[in-house]
């Protein structure tokens, strides 16, 4: 049995905690790679609707280890609320069955005020971004200023730390028009949440290796989508980490090969949140229709996604990018009741076909797609839970897309509970 690495394979929101949670009732550790509160996750568990930004998709699960890596970038403030609020859930979360990286660097009040400010600068040309706080987290990670949260127990450490972080940010907000940050109060602030943040803290990369050692199935979830990867993704309106499969190594202290099994999370359709080129995009009534039997609404921010057509061209790039063998394939039962479907299968870029997204963002805001039309189905798919459950017509989109992406359908999503899966390989056992 191996382990395997989760990911999205388009702009997020593809339904990853649903598979990470029927996933992680097979594993042993579940691990948080990259990202941070500004990704959400909702699992629906024997009729129990959770919401998780945070924490790992298999705390809802007895007698697994959730991990928090150190590429993930961390709110404590947020984190704590999170523990919180599942506890009113009656899911008890302790250093027994969470652990967080001792060198993740820690999301501050400044970072969100930074990332307002700057939003408010933009004006129109704002990126869309959440406002958590995320991309200024890693700016000063990458600045070699953040504080982690094995300094939170080191006094002399925090202090030099705040210095550093507070002589960049007070200058940022003097030409942002913003007054200076109260030390004094954030590092009481800090020294407060520390006893609660730190029993929770491990060298998550030595803990990870023995468990490796052991024979023990990791599952490692990441957060956002592919087309959102800071260098792989619509640059600028991406988020501020790595988000493909490579980053499950980098962000826990395991090495690449350490994942057995690549798996891609895929909508049977497309839809992202916020500014950016999205070719296959509906802006009309069956855009609108999508949105609405998707129930089409950010889990962190509430915002109303964009919604096209599935986009082939975008997942073929992705499953290569993040190296995946297998997808699996959520939310089929939305297109239950279209007449027909339509699939992007190239792009038109100034009279010529081409079979990427370019790079540049002139050349992705000029392509065009080139659509494929197949036959709807006005039969239901929603609970199958077997191939001889589904229309023929459902068969054949499901089997056009293995085609066109070039990656088999590992898994196959037909609702939002749990046993409402096809399975067609498990990933776990390659």
């Amino acid at each position: 049995m191996g382990n395997v690495a989760v990911v999205g394979a388009q702009w997020g929101d593809e339904g990853k905690g649903k598979i990470v949670d029927w996933l992680s009732e097979r594993a042993d550790v579940i691990v948080r790679f990259q990202g941070g509160h500004n990704a959400g996750h909702t699992l629906v568990v024997d009729g129990k609707v959770f919401k998780l930004s945070l924490l790992p998709s298999g705390i809802v699960r007895g007698g697994k280890l959730s991990v928090i890596g150190n590429g993930v970038v961390l709110d404590p403030w947020a984190l704590l609320a999170e523990i919180g609020k599942l506890a009113g859930q009656g899911v008890a979360i302790s250093p027994d069955n969470l652990m967080i990286a001792e060198n993740t660097p820690l999301i501050l009040p400044l970072h969100q005020d930074l990332d307002r400010l700057r939003e408010e600068a933009a004006g129109a040309a704002k990126i869309g971004t959440t406002g958590r706080g995320i991309g200024p987290a890693y700016e000063d990670k990458v600045g070699r200023r953040i504080v982690r949260v094995a300094d939170l127990g080191d006094a002399e450490t925090l202090e030099t730390r705040l210095d550093r972080l507070l002589a960049h940010h007070d200058a940022l907000r003097r030409g942002l028009g913003a007054e200076p940050i109260d030390r004094l109060a954030l590092r009481d602030s800090l020294l407060e949440v520390a006893p609660k943040i730190l029993p929770y803290a491990a060298p998550v990369w030595q803990v990870l290796a023995a468990r490796r050692a052991e024979g023990r199935r990791i599952l490692f979830e990441g957060a956002q989508g592919a087309l959102l990867d800071i260098d792989f993704g619509t640059y600028p309106y991406v988020t501020s980490s790595n988000t493909l499969a490579g980053m499950a190594a980098t962000g826990t202290g395991m090495g690449p090969g350490a994942v057995d099994f690549v798996l891609g999370i895929v909508k049977a359709y497309t839809t992202r949140v916020g500014s950016g080129p999205f070719p296959a995009e509906l802006d009309d009534e069956t855009g609108q229709r999508l949105g609405e039997r998707g129930h089409e609404f950010g889990t962190v921010t509430g915002r109303k996604r964009r919604c096209g057509w599935f986009d082939a061209v975008l997942v073929r790039q992705t499953c290569t990018t993040s190296g995946a063998q297998g997808i699996a394939l959520t939310k089929l039962d939305v297109l239950d009741g279209f007449p027909e479907l339509k699939i992007c299968v190239a792009y038109e870029l100034d009279g010529r076909r081409i079979d990427h997204l370019p790079t540049a963002a002139s050349l992705q805001a000029r392509v065009k797609p080139i659509w494929e039309t197949l036959p709807g189905w006005s039969e239901t798919t929603a609970g199958a839970r077997s191939w001889a459950d589904l229309p023929a017509a459902a068969i054949k989109y499901v089997r056009r897309i293995e085609e066109l992406i070039g990656c088999p359908v590992a898994m196959l999503s037909t609702s939002p509970e749990r046993e409402d899966t096809i399975l067609v390989t498990d990933p776990f056992a390659g």
